[in-house]
């Protein structure tokens, strides 16, 4: 599942498509007024436009819309099986446009998909709660959310996918995956995972769930010599997370605290907006994060708020399940000096995702930009380095040790030296 992250360029994205699919549904006119076809579909345009269907393609090739509506005829016509599921086709024509683009964060959903993933930025759906990408090519586990099955039945972040209920994954894409994964409360799926550096592979079975996320969790820890610190765990960036998030400011502020821990591992992103209004709380009037687009235009987000955590030491804990949204307010708060990252390498998701509505219940998310960090950084692929590397290894994990969160203690306690100042942009 891979989750929204900008709603602000839909309607200009939503403007784009909607001239695709009128000039389709003229050229379907067209082929309907011809006789060639008795019926379309799911739907015809009527009136009269003059067109050509012959135009010439952003590259300079020649891009044939009579090829479509051939091929469209003779499936009709010719094949084995009939009646052939003209909707079916209709979607499939559409989420293979999509394909076609070669990136794993866009995706057609039909109707039903549609609904369910908007139900999961709601912050509750069915399935084994975990966030899954593509990286390199293959299937992986970006990461489980907490307390979800997925978690329990014992996934771990950068897990590959290599089947799914003894289906190989082989040039599956992300969308077919997400769609054989996710299914109703009490039913089963089997993953068969590859982990880290091991060289056979294991199986996992999993009980789908109802998955309540809570995105934001606050507790108050003491450290070795008596520090008194605010921990903020940020699962998710989804609908209900910044007012959660100033929930626990308002906990925080009554409280006398010596600093902050952000936890954001294995904290898969969200949406865009909910990152930068987190970031004002750090960095009120700064430049949060730019979008960069096709045309080499940005578009800086300004973090809006009132600076309340702005002169509390912060940590910052990330891993290679930290991606998006969350690396988004990790990296700002590493250029501005706000925040030091503790951790492993995170993902390396940088790019920006738009939820369109097509309006008969299907969607598609489509990557409409790139994200920069406020120093220039284009994380994609690469993730951001923390300032201070800390492996959590699978057996810390079983014997529940934490050298992460037992790291960011000590920096507090004075007994980790400081990180490499870095520039700063105040």
């Amino acid at each position: 599942m891979s989750i929204p992250e900008n709603n602000r360029a839909r309607k200009a994205v939503g403007v784009y498509l909607a001239l695709v699919f009128i000039v389709a549904s003229f050229l379907w006119g067209y082929r309907m007024g011809s006789g060639r076809w008795a019926r379309g579909p799911v739907g015809s345009a009527t009136g009269s436009i003059e067109f050509v269907n012959a135009e010439l393609d952003r590259s300079g090739g020649v891009v044939d819309f009579e090829q479509f509506w051939d091929l469209w005829s003779i499936i009709q016509e010719r094949y084995a099986k009939q009646p052939v599921n003209e909707r079916q086709m209709y979607y499939g024509a559409l989420r293979g446009m999509v394909a076609s683009l070669g990136d794993p964060h866009s995706m057609f959903l039909e109707p039903v998909e549609s609904e369910e993933f908007s139900k999961q930025l709601s912050g509750k759906f069915e399935g084994i709660g975990a966030e899954i990408g593509m990286k390199k090519g293959e299937l992986v586990i970006v990461a489980p959310l907490s307390g979800s099955p997925a978690e329990k039945g014992g996934l771990k972040a950068g897990d590959h996918i290599l089947a799914i209920d003894d289906v190989d994954t082989y040039g599956m894409s992300l969308d077919a995956a997400v769609s054989r994964i996710r299914g109703d409360k009490g039913t089963k799926v089997k993953l068969t995972v590859l982990r880290g550096e091991e060289t056979a592979p294991r199986e996992i079975t999993i009980t789908r769930d109802t998955i309540a996320i809570q995105s934001v969790k606050t507790a108050f820890v003491t450290s070795p010599n008596g520090k008194k610190l605010a921990v903020i765990t940020v699962s998710n960036f989804n609908g209900d997370t910044f007012d959660r998030f100033l929930d626990a400011v308002t906990q925080i502020r009554t409280r006398d605290i010596d600093g902050i821990i952000l936890d954001l591992r294995n904290n898969p992103g969200g949406y865009l907006d909910v990152s930068v209004r987190m970031l004002g709380e750090w960095i009120p009037g700064e430049t949060a994060v730019s979008e960069r687009f096709s045309d080499g235009s940005s578009d800086p987000h300004q973090a809006t708020g009132r600076g309340r955590l702005k002169d509390i030491p912060t940590i910052v804990l990330v891993n290679g399940g930290s991606a998006s949204a969350s690396e988004i307010v990790a990296g700002a708060l590493q250029d501005f000096d706000k925040g030091i990252l503790i951790g492993t390498q995170t993902f390396g998701k940088g790019s920006v995702q738009d939820l369109i509505d097509l309006g008969d219940g299907s969607s598609v998310k489509l990557t409409i930009a790139e994200w920069l960090t406020p120093n220039g950084n284009n994380i994609n692929d690469n993730g951001i380095t923390p300032d201070y590397v800390v492996e959590r290894s699978e057996e810390d994990y079983d014997n529940d040790r934490d050298p992460q969160l037992d790291a960011a203690k000590a920096w507090f306690d004075g007994t980790v030296p400081p990180a490499p100042k870095k520039t700063s942009r105040k």
